[in-house]
């Protein structure tokens, strides 16, 4: 029989042996920017260090609502964090009045292999995405950068906005994306941190910006090289599927690159296509984690291009979805049942 009970009314012993459910609510409440940062920045730093790894990742189209569906998985052994996010993005939800990333996150107990516990995924997918491009600022953007580009403006962007704004004093907001209409979400954000924000197109976003975020789906370059500026920090965010692209090639020959998972970075994300062109080689790009754990010296100089291939690894959910689970028993907001 299932029992339910809440986490604050059960003792030790028998919240061992319980699985706890934390809702999206709950971790929209307890799981902010300052937890998801230092979340992926340690498991970044731990997949650098050899303490964790991905497994293969799972990602199709399952023929119906156009939906592309698949599963994250691995094991932090630093964190001793096990588990799975299984979910997809499905392109007609927004008609629906839902977001268009659905997921969930499986926790088990890596000394058993017991369910430990079933965490909402929309919200931390969009946190914890937000969390990896700004800890690409953090360790690799100019110390001096002013002006901040936006490069789409969808559900996630301004996720990415608020997370980018806190790692520099940015006294500018430009952003271009192919739909103006939705950029009015950028703006209000930016009207609520009281930075100017300006829409441009892409060629003044790259003429003005020291820091270039792109959160698009796109299928095609967004940002050429022409247009990048010396001295600019690019992440990447949106290609995590093979044949997406959100930049131009030639631009990550140009640029020092780093990324989250280099056999991603080749095979689904933004490097894909200039490695297959010939471009760069694998051993062009630095896992950011070397960054992180003071392996690797970073950004150079001031006019070193610098570019974050933000691939989104599945260890980045369960980091996130581990601190929401933890959180959420030290508070009593975890529902636990038996099964």
């Amino acid at each position: 029989m299932t029992t339910l009970a809440n986490a604050a009314g059960v003792n030790g012993t028998e919240r061992d042996t319980l699985v706890s459910i934390v809702s999206e609510a709950v971790c929209e409440q307890i799981v902010g920017r300052p937890e998801a940062f230092k979340a992926v920045e340690s498991v970044f730093g731990a997949m650098a260090r050899g303490d964790a790894y991905n497994f293969p990742v799972v990602r199709e189209a399952i023929g119906h609502a156009d939906a592309l569906y698949g599963f994250k998985s691995g094991f932090d052994r630093a964190g001793m964090v096990l588990g799975v996010k299984s979910g997809g993005y499905w392109p007609g939800n927004v008609q629906k009045n839902l977001t268009n990333h659905q997921s969930t996150v499986i926790l088990f107990d890596p000394d058993t292999g017991r369910l430990k516990a079933l965490v909402g995924g929309n919200y931390l997918t969009a946190v914890r995405t937000a969390a990896a491009s700004a800890v690409s600022i953090a360790y690799l953007a100019r110390r001096d950068a002013k002006v901040l580009g936006m490069v789409g403006a969808g559900h996630q962007s301004t996720f990415q906005l608020r997370a980018a704004l806190e790692q520099r004093e940015f006294e500018k907001v430009v952003a271009w994306n192919p739909h103006p209409e939705y950029l009015s979400r950028l703006a209000a954000v930016c009207d609520e941190l009281r930075v100017p924000f300006e829409a441009v197109d892409q060629q003044q976003l790259g003429a003005q910006a020291d820091v270039i975020i792109t959160i698009t789906s796109a299928f095609e370059p967004l940002m050429m090289k022409d247009w990048i500026k010396p001295g600019t920090h690019i992440a990447c965010m949106g290609t995590d599927t093979k044949g997406k692209m959100e930049v131009d090639p030639e631009l990550l020959a140009a640029a020092t690159l780093f990324t989250d998972e280099v056999a991603q970075s080749i095979s689904i994300g933004e490097a894909q296509h200039a490695v297959a062109s010939g471009l760069i080689s694998e051993n062009d790009i630095t896992p950011i984690g070397q960054v992180i754990n003071g392996t690797h010296p970073g950004r150079r100089d001031d006019q070193e291009i610098t570019l974050f291939d933000g691939t989104g690894v599945g260890l980045q959910d369960l980091a996130v979805a581990s601190a929401a689970a933890k959180l959420a028993l030290e508070q009593g907001l975890a529902t636990q049942i038996a099964l």
